[in-house]
């Protein structure tokens, strides 16, 4: 994409797409233009762990250089769960930035953004079935979210996954399956938020900033 032919007229704003995924120790960043969605598509992603504080907003300049965020049109962020701290920084920046944009923010959960590709990994006659995506926490237990993929390849990303349980601590009583253990893969998975972002901006879909929060199962203050 070549940033010095960005028409800076107010006419011209509102083009670019930005997704953001923090729900492990890698920020995955990925971006297109929606006036040729297929050519500009962009990704970056940077294994920063807890460095994350001092570095999400100069990373995220690293795809689209600061003096463009005002031509931002739509934002997706993943919500979780994932690190407390992590996952609430890039909720916080979207959230910020779709408020004072005035433009829709897409929250997604980090679990429905990889259930498409874990459900590949089921033998055949349960990928069609409802399954659990389970996440092990140090001396916390699980978190379990259960999860349904629709594989009819006419539909779009946005009725592929559908979510039957939100992800919450399992009980140490409950045994649930078939069960697949989360496997990150922050590229895919914002690219495929991405994805998701693009079909709701064609689609028009509205989405307010207010209601995006992150997940995060094990924490004392409540999501709702």
């Amino acid at each position: 994409m070549k940033w010095d032919v960005i028409n800076e007229n107010k006419s011209a704003l509102g083009h670019f797409l930005m997704a953001m995924h923090s729900s492990s120790e890698t920020l995955g960043v990925a971006l297109l233009d929606s006036r040729d969605p297929e050519k500009s598509k962009r990704c970056l992603t940077f294994p920063i762990g807890k460095k994350l504080s001092n570095s999400l907003l100069s990373c995220v300049a690293k795809l689209l250089p600061t003096k463009y965020w005002s031509q931002l049109t739509r934002i997706a962020v993943a919500t979780g769960p994932g690190g407390f701290t992590g996952t609430r920084l890039t909720v916080v920046m979207a959230r910020t930035l779709a408020q004072q944009l005035d433009c829709p923010l897409d929250g997604i959960g980090s679990f429905p953004l990889m259930a498409p590709r874990l459900a590949k990994t089921l033998c055949p006659k349960e990928q069609s079935q409802p399954f659990w995506i389970i996440k092990d926490l140090d001396k916390r237990g699980k978190v379990g979210g259960k999860y349904q993929v629709n594989h009819n390849c006419n539909i779009t990303c946005l009725d592929q996954v559908s979510e039957l349980e939100a992800p919450h601590l399992l009980g140490k009583d409950r045994h649930v399956y078939p069960l697949i253990h989360e496997n990150q893969d922050v590229e895919a998975d914002v690219q495929t938020l991405l994805e998701i972002c693009l079909e709701s901006h064609k689609i028009q879909k509205k989405s307010i900033w207010s209601d995006v929060l992150p997940i995060y199962p094990t924490s004392p203050v409540s999501n709702s």
